[in-house]
């Protein structure tokens, strides 16, 4: 089940306002090379790109779907590149600005990604990054839940994915160790009201669902949609309802 930009943007709005939040963070320098690690749609990169005009950008991303669009988007400073985090931690080089909003939350070992991802950093390069706080995020907890129980964690053949999000303490501490400075990090919430579930459910569709879908036969599916979208109704018991979604963002500079 690949990623569907058109229903990721449903929620435009919602997902653009912690981008702009951390994106408030960064400090415009003259000649910045930066990357975008997991950019979409390309659409924010391209935000950033008018927001600092003495950089140049690269937007990485490993969904074609979600890229589709993106070469409308290129000029002589922007250009997207159909990859992954993983073949750019294997480059040479490095980068004054590396950002990922809403992206590094899919990739596993966190204590070892963010110290590699800062080695990539010029002296004096910039470290902006937002990811859904997925442990503390009700509809992450209600889908984790499911796939444990049966007869999902049969259908999923024992499969399901943990978080490897960490507590905003423990990015503290990796990011100091690793010789940041000009710390800012936060845990903010980012209200969603619902008027019913099923909006809830949409949500999340497009993203942390997705890898629970791609698992299940195809016959599966209905069942376990279902039984969400009905987990999801009983957890909030009334409608309008609101959805204190967590995000955590962070930035620091390299000494």
């Amino acid at each position: 089940m690949p990623w569907n930009p058109d229903v990721y943007n449903q929620f435009k709005d919602i997902r653009f306002k912690p981008f702009f939040d951390l994106s408030e963070l960064i400090v415009s320098e003259v000649k910045m090379r930066a990357v975008d690690l997991g950019c979409g749609t390309g659409e924010q990169t391209a935000i950033l790109s008018d927001k600092f005009p003495h950089a140049t950008f690269l937007g990485i991303d490993s969904s074609p779907e979600m890229l589709l669009a993106s070469s409308k988007l290129e000029n002589e400073r922007l250009k997207f590149e159909n990859s992954n985090v993983e073949n750019f931690l294997e480059t040479t080089g490095s980068w004054d600005l590396i950002f990922s909003n809403a992206a590094l939350q899919w990739l596993n070992d966190h204590r070892v990604l963010f110290p590699r991802l800062i080695s990539k950093l010029s002296q004096g390069g910039q470290l902006a990054v937002q990811m859904p706080y997925q442990p503390g995020n009700v509809l992450n907890k209600i889908l984790f839940e499911m796939a444990e129980e049966e007869p999902y964690r049969s259908y999923l053949a024992g499969w399901n994915r943990p978080s490897s999000v960490l507590s905003i303490d423990e990015y503290a501490a990796i990011l100091f160790d690793s010789g940041l400075k000009d710390l800012d990090l936060s845990l903010r919430v980012y209200p969603i009201i619902a008027a019913e579930s099923d909006m809830l459910y949409d949500f999340i569709s497009g993203s942390a669902l997705i890898p629970y879908i791609e698992r299940l036969d195809e016959d599966k599916r209905p069942e376990f949609i279902s039984d969400f979208k009905m987990r999801i109704k009983l957890f909030f018991s009334r409608f309008p309802a609101i959805y204190a979604f967590k995000r955590i963002l962070l930035y620091g500079r390299k000494v």
